[in-house]
């Protein structure tokens, strides 16, 4: 009989409970039209939104506090140019009153910016991650999310990927199976991968 391979996180015996709403800071990532309409459209974007937007709804709802993330690139870059229309944040998911919007311009959102001391500010010891791209800024986030002492859960559905090349060029890895990698990767160390918001409680036990 096959038996199935165990994340560390199963090995070591570690709590695979979701970030309780109440103890969890949001951080929606690079929620930008760069991925719906600009140079870098990711596959399955539109579900992907539409999830990011109920978990929004429901951050709200629980008073959680959320964290925009954008990237700015150089003026006149290819993608995410910050005098271009396509770093705008999708109408979907735009900041309201006393949600802070942070500018990042490396993968990593803690890198450079004061993400950490916002966050540390409010209190909160949990990440719940979404955003775009899943291989990319989500991974690079919730990995330098650990480093920091966060525990973080991302919700799967609430992000996107694209396919990518093969290294050696003769091939096209398919957007799901990078963003399936990019999910199997964090949940062996970096975090808890729920599918989605419905998975979420509102407070810890």
């Amino acid at each position: 009989m096959t038996t199935l391979p165990k994340t560390l996180l199963q090995i070591a015996g570690a709590s695979l409970t979701p970030s309780p709403l109440d103890r969890s800071a949001l951080i929606l990532i690079d929620h930008q039209l760069e991925y719906v309409t600009g140079a870098i459209p990711l596959s399955g974007i539109e579900a992907a939104i539409a999830e990011a937007a109920k978990l929004l709804d429901l951050a709200r709802t629980y008073h959680v506090p959320v964290f925009h993330v954008v990237h700015h690139g150089r003026p006149g870059a290819a993608a995410f140019d910050p005098q271009g229309p396509y770093t705008a944040i999708m109408p979907e998911l735009l900041p309201i009153e006393n949600e802070k919007v942070v500018i990042k311009s490396l993968p990593n959102a803690f890198a450079g910016t004061n993400l950490h001391h916002l966050i540390q500010e409010v209190g909160r010891k949990e990440l719940i991650i979404a955003g775009f791209a899943t291989h990319m800024c989500v991974s690079t986030t919730t990995r330098a999310a650990l480093d920091l002492g966060y525990r973080n859960t991302v919700v799967a559905n609430a992000t996107a990927s694209r396919d990518l090349p093969l290294v050696d060029g003769k091939g096209v890895i398919p957007a799901e199976i990078v963003r399936q990698t990019a999910l199997a990767e964090l949940a062996d160390r970096f975090a808890i991968i729920v599918p989605d918001t419905a998975t979420l409680s509102g407070r810890g036990v």
